[in-house]
């Protein structure tokens, strides 16, 4: 059954969005959705969030008494979903349609089946090559989506190699709250709770546990440098599928306590303000907002240069940049930071200047400006 929490009364004269996320879980992506969103309410346009029944967004949401509902949207096609969807942009009415995930993508092209007159914007967030299959095709040449906003210039040029229309595209980059986190001290609990020795430098990285993350480059990395350093604990935050292969990697390897899962962690600033470096290791990646948060920070940086790593990470200047999938290479890069602390010092706060330029706010400026676009109104 459609779960409703009622938004304010709408303004027909102005912007008037739906969002709509379809994933169960809770990443980077959910959370830039919400930082636009709650912008959007903050700033007084009517907006509403569709989301995945019994997800964490759909918590969420709930707990804060924000304006959504909720409905399954089971896999690619849930005609039965798109028409509640559609019956619900018709009577309060909507405008827009602002598709944050890929299944979300797939379910707002069946919404407009129902109720053409939609705007349609999707979200591309990763840097994979589109599918070869014709509905992946499809889903990105089809006339029903208006735009697709990429979160990197990497993704722009990825989708345009694969032949989607330039017109269509559009680059606007992830944002974080920058300020998110000030004011926020080091939590000394978490070295207990870890068994951390608090002498130690650490390196610390948040990332789902999935594929394109490459743990294994992380992991294997933090054996050379844990073998040439003594006081050197490695701290991983984050959850996924691939934890149990993860484990058994960390354990051929011999890391012992000197890699730490953390796992799933909802409040993420405690860790990055315990970290002395971050890392990421990734052999993909979109933008990479978890680098953004770390910048906010101060922290120095050390990550592969892959995707859209390179438009946040300055090599030499507010970071170190390495090859993807070399973990002698990311090895080498930690430890040339650990071994200067005014480098790691120096790199921390180029970061904090250079994060201005994604600030949230911005994010949503341009988001915006787009709505606007294709309402027909002036920016």
């Amino acid at each position: 059954m459609l779960k409703r929490t009622e938004p304010k009364k709408i303004d027909r004269s102005k912007i008037r969005v739906l969002h709509i996320d379809a994933e169960k879980g809770w990443r980077g992506g959910q959370q830039q959705a919400v930082y636009l969103f709650e912008a959007m309410l903050r700033e007084g346009y009517d907006s509403v969030f569709a989301c995945k029944t019994g997800s964490v967004l759909a918590d969420y949401l709930e707990e804060r008494k924000l304006p959504h509902f909720t409905t399954a949207m089971r896999g690619e096609a849930d005609l039965f979903s798109a028409f509640r969807i559609a019956s619900f942009c018709r009577k309060h009415p909507i405008n827009i349609l602002h598709l944050h995930s890929a299944h979300a993508h797939s379910t707002g092209i069946a919404v407009k089946l129902f109720f053409p007159a939609l705007k349609s914007i999707a979200v591309r967030r990763v840097d994979f090559r589109v599918g070869k299959n014709p509905l992946s095709r499809l889903k990105y040449s089809t006339g029903l989506v208006d735009r697709i906003v990429c979160i990197s210039g990497e993704i722009k040029r990825v989708m345009t190699e694969c032949g989607v229309a330039e017109e269509k595209l559009q680059v606007i980059r992830s944002g974080v709250d920058i300020h998110k986190f000030d004011g926020l001290t080091k939590n000394r609990e978490i070295y207990r709770d870890f068994h951390i020795p608090e002498e130690h430098i650490i390196v610390g990285t948040v990332a789902a546990m999935a594929g394109h993350k490459d743990y294994p480059n992380l992991l294997r990395a933090a054996r050379i440098v844990i073998d040439s350093r003594k006081s050197v604990t490695f701290v991983a935050v984050g959850a996924g599928s691939d934890i149990k292969e993860m484990k058994r990697l960390h354990g051929e390897l011999g890391l012992g306590s000197r890699f730490i899962f953390a796992g799933y962690q909802e409040k993420v600033g405690p860790f990055l303000k315990l970290f002395d470096i971050f890392v990421l290791a990734s052999k993909t990646e979109g933008l990479g907002t978890s680098l953004l948060d770390a910048q906010s920070i101060g922290l120095p940086i050390v990550a592969t240069r892959t995707g859209g790593i390179p438009e946040i990470v300055n090599d030499g200047d507010t970071g170190i940049l390495v090859p993807p999938r070399d973990h002698v290479a990311l090895a080498e890069g930690i430890l040339a930071l650990i071994d200067n602390e005014s480098r790691r010092r120096k790199l921390g706060l180029n970061g904090l200047r250079s994060v201005r330029e994604f600030d949230i706010a911005k994010t949503v400026e341009q988001n915006i400006s787009l709505y606007k676009e294709l309402l027909g109104e002036k920016g």
